[in-house]
């Protein structure tokens, strides 16, 4: 059987830039591409390490180094080990401590160099950052992770199906970006099962799989990225934590920035914008042109992607005005940039809502009751996770959630979803900070998927994910309610509209199933089905925990 598979390789190299073989330790070189300003001077390099083509148009490095130059900095910008024109082994997270120790190392020698090096760069870009952090070069003063996380290998590559639910995105990514140098696209059949052979097919085509995939197949014992210890153990150094509220990592990525927060790391910047891994913004959905395929969009998101990262290395690698970057700056979805000194912001406070009434979550999308009183009496719903017939996900790509921005409707009345619906708001209000749900459930299974999605419902019924989250829960009980982190967000609710929390016991294919009972969830064929059940009410009410600007909208 032939199937149909786009592999691609390496763009040309951009006139503007020369391609130099950096040496690793033990010999490998990297392909590294240097974009040199036209003078002689030494200036500060800012180092992007990404494993996407450096010169491909998905990156658009070559867009980006004019404006950089302008200000002062040379870019260097390299394919990591393994991908594209760099040589060495493909495999994900294994190597980035040491390669970025080295690339830093060779950056402060040359004769254009000052010495001082910050990074700079989106998701598994912005781990690398992470990696060189944890390696402790000197020379790195600064960094810009957007849209990823320093436990971003733990997220893709170590999640066992037994201790969290496994973003099955991750192993797509994997199988797809990890195979050998190049990026292979094609279709993937989620029907197949077992799970664990639905690339099979496509590896035997191509001649190779996925090391990094299979890492995560067998469960082994996980590969240590940060053998020397991890990045937030180092010494700190100036970090502008960038976070779209609607990436599917933010979570993650704020749960970096809250973490350093809270042991009294002082150089930790937050740049929160209204947009999602992709970079697609909230204000221009519909999209009427993609900045990944029309130059004229990418040319106008290129200040708003890259101002920021350009005003923070001129304060930390050339010595500027630090005051002059604000602590916090975020946008307001729906609305204004805000600034402030610390996150949550000043003025926001706790807003919780109650689930009730829930007997109606399963009967239509509506469901039951979202209501700032907690109910008195107890009341049980309940539906069936069956691992034949799942929840079908939403959004086919939930890097790119705003370029599709599915109506959540499709799902809210199905009767494997429990739903609970707020009142209309009468005015507006702004959500500022984090969001959690406290839910006592239980399930006839050994253990339950729980997956949560808090929606903005507007006038004429169509629902809006604002914020998502997940857990496993073993031996669930009803008397030992479990906390459900769903990140944080920046939103304006308009007046007139509601919110909605959706519950479900799936999310497919968008994450690994439950299969309802002990099976390994990659390797089951026939699964068990499960009843679910939800208490609202009663001694240990569930409920949902948000944050307002200046007080409850009620």
């Amino acid at each position: 059987m032939t199937l149909t598979i786009e592999s691609i390789g390496p763009a040309p190299i951009d006139e503007r830039a020369e391609q130099v073989m950096v040496p690793m330790r033990d010999g490998t070189r990297l392909a590294t591409d240097l974009y040199l300003p036209p003078h002689s001077r030494p200036v500060p390099a800012v180092l992007v390490r990404l494993p996407y083509d450096k010169c491909g148009r998905y990156t658009f490095m070559p867009a980006l180094a004019p404006h950089l130059l302008a200000r002062g900095y040379a870019l260097v910008v390299q394919d990591v080990r393994g991908k594209f024109r760099s040589e060495g082994e493909t495999m994900p997270y294994l190597h980035e401590v040491t390669d970025g120790y080295d690339t830093i190392d060779w950056i402060a020698a040359q004769a254009w160099s000052d010495g001082i090096v910050g990074m700079f760069g989106d998701s598994y870009y912005g781990w690398t950052q992470w990696a060189a952090v944890a390696s402790g070069h000197p020379a790195l003063r600064a960094i810009v992770p957007r849209m990823s996380s320093a436990d971003l290998a733990s997220i893709r590559l170590a999640t066992r199906w037994d201790s969290g639910i496994v973003p099955l995105y991750a192993a797509d990514y994997l199988a797809h970006h990890w195979v050998d140098q190049r990026t292979h696209e094609y279709q993937v059949d989620w029907s197949a099962r077992p799970l664990a052979s639905v690339f099979d097919d496509h590896f035997r085509q191509i001649g190779r799989r996925s090391a990094g995939l299979d890492q995560l197949l067998r469960q082994a014992r996980p590969i240590d990225p940060f053998p020397a210890g991890h990045p937030f153990d180092q010494p700190e150094i100036p970090a502008l934590h960038s976070v779209g509220w609607f990436d599917n990592i933010a979570p993650d990525s704020m749960r970096d920035y809250m973490t350093l927060q809270s042991r009294g790391r002082t150089l930790q910047y937050l740049a929160a914008d209204s947009t999602d891994h992709e970079n697609y913004q909230l204000a221009d959905v519909p999209a009427e042109l993609d900045h990944d395929q029309h130059d004229e969009a990418l040319q106008r998101l290129i200040p708003r992607y890259l101002g920021p990262a350009l005003d923070f290395f001129d304060a930390f690698l050339k010595g500027g005005p630090s005051e002059s970057i604000r602590r916090v700056r975020w946008h307001q979805g729906h609305g204004d940039w805000h600034a402030a000194d610390r996150w949550p912001p000043p003025g926001a406070t706790p807003l919780r809502l109650y689930l009730d009434d829930a007997s109606r979550a399963t009967r239509d999308a509506d469901g039951g009751l979202l209501t700032p009183l907690a109910p008195a009496a107890a009341r049980l719903g309940r539906w069936t996770h069956d691992p034949h017939e799942l929840v079908p996900s939403t959004v086919t790509n939930p890097f790119g959630y705003l370029l599709e921005r599915p109506d959540e409707r499709q799902v809210h009345d199905r009767p494997d979803v429990a739903t609970f619906t707020s009142e209309a708001f009468d005015a507006g209000f702004d959500l500022a900070g984090p969001v959690e749900a406290r839910l006592s459930v239980a399930t006839t299974g050994p253990s339950m998927h729980v997956h949560l999605k808090l929606c903005d419902v507007a006038p004429d019924g169509i629902a809006y994910m604002l914020v998502r989250g997940q857990v496993l829960v073993p031996h669930p009980d009803l008397d030992r309610p479990v906390s459900v982190y769903l990140g944080h967000t920046g939103y304006r609710l308009a007046p007139g509209h509601r919110l909605r929390l959706h519950i479900a016991s799936s999310d497919f294919p968008l994450y690994l199933p439950h299969s309802g009972d002990d099976q390994n969830p990659w390797r089951f064929v026939t699964g068990t089905l499960n009843q679910q059940t939800l208490r609202t009410g009663g001694s240990h009410p569930s409920y949902l925990s948000a944050h307002v600007l200046g007080g409850p909208p009620l």
